[in-house]
């Protein structure tokens, strides 16, 4: 196999493949990627068996052929290359040698026929807004489980209604719950499936390199989700187990509500924080006519306390929560105001947006704490 290869189309491709490379594993084969050259383009495949991408980018091809190299080896070393045209070919040993301009290089490859096969996308099934997509994983993964033993919380639920895409993420503690309108295909209305969070953090990634209004082509066969924009590809197994029924969780009856500033509301966390138990993180949150208070305290440090004016007439509420989670929704949130929806301090909190111009719906769920 031999070809020649724009440098800077070359780095742009292999960069979307480093997150799915196995950086350790006991599969060598799983650290390269392959490299197959034919119609007049190069296509780059790299998996960890879980997780697959595919993309391509023009190349001068002078024989056709298939091999593998290392990926993060082949990636650093063509990044610190002049944006020169890069001829590589693929000797019988599986090695492979590189040059461009006056550098020539060799790199120790493995033979193509140990590379896994990846499963072809079926029909597709719907076409969702890359950008859409991308927010909507933005606004959901930060409250995926990080405990390996809880698997059907390690991604988020994607789900097809008949008029909306939902996705829906918790950690047993806390819910993100997003969904945007939207005609959904009768062929995917009522699909539903767990998307690991490796997935989502590629998805994202794709979706950044694409232009305005491009859209994903989605598909699914019985193990694996595809995710496909125009020449490349992403490839998902599907997370196996039930994921909990959330809309038991969405609180139904909130009588209080209290909208404020996003910035002022994180900004004022942020520092009372300071002061709250490192494991835990739990601060105090009072809500009295006219004010909302943020209170924390350590026996050995100190305590902390910010008021924010707000307008609020109901009753006199405090409920404990975790800093970090009410942070971390504030971080993502795109509006400038934020409302604050609660019944009583035994009772879950909600956050959401705020805004006459809001045309999604948008809903944080947190579980108080005791203090």
């Amino acid at each position: 196999m031999e070809f020649s290869v724009s440098k800077t189309d070359l780095v742009r491709e292999l960069s979307l493949s480093q997150g799915v490379v196995e950086k350790k594993t006991t599969i060598p084969i799983l650290s390269n990627v392959l490299i197959e050259a034919g119609e007049e383009k190069i296509t780059l495949t790299a998996t960890d068996l879980e997780l697959g991408v595919r993309c391509s980018c023009p190349a001068k091809v002078k024989k056709e052929g298939a091999g593998t190299i290392p990926a993060r080896k082949l990636l650093d070393y063509v990044r610190l290359l002049p944006d020169l045209e890069l001829n590589v070919k693929f000797l019988e040993n599986h090695w492979a040698s590189l040059t461009c301009g006056r550098a020539r290089t060799r790199i120790a490859g493995m033979s193509r026929e140990n590379f896994p096969e990846l499963p072809s996308a079926p029909e597709t099934m719907a076409e969702v807004d890359a950008g859409t997509l991308s927010s909507m994983i933005e606004k959901t993964m930060f409250a995926i489980s990080l405990e390996e033993s809880r698997f059907t919380l390690n991604g988020a639920l994607l789900l097809f209604r008949p008029e909306s895409l939902v996705m829906v993420s918790t950690d047993g503690h806390r819910l993100a719950m997003v969904e945007v309108p939207g005609s959904v295909p009768p062929a995917a209305a009522g699909f539903r499936a767990l998307i690991p969070r490796k997935a989502m953090e590629e998805i994202k990634k794709l979706a950044a390199e694409a232009g305005e209004g491009e859209q994903f082509e989605f598909s699914s066969d019985e193990n694996h989700l595809f995710f496909r924009l125009g020449a490349r590809q992403l490839m998902s197994r599907k997370l196996t187990g039930n994921f909990p029924d959330f809309e038991r969780v969405l609180p139904r009856e909130q009588p209080n509500r209290i909208v404020l500033s996003r910035d002022d509301m994180r900004a004022a966390i942020e520092r009372v924080s300071q002061f709250a138990d490192e494991r835990s993180k739990a601060i105090r949150v009072q809500c009295t006519p006219g004010e909302l208070r943020f209170f924390s305290s350590l026996s050995d440090t100190g305590e902390s306390e910010e008021t924010l004016g707000v307008e609020y007439d109901g009753p006199e509420v405090e409920i404990g929560f975790n800093a970090g989670y009410l942070l971390e929704f504030l971080r993502v949130l795109p509006e400038s105001q934020a409302s604050f929806h609660f019944k009583d301090g035994a009772s879950a909190g909600e956050l959401r947006p705020a805004g006459d111009e809001i045309r999604y719906t948008y809903r944080y769920i947190v579980m108080p704490m005791r203090i």
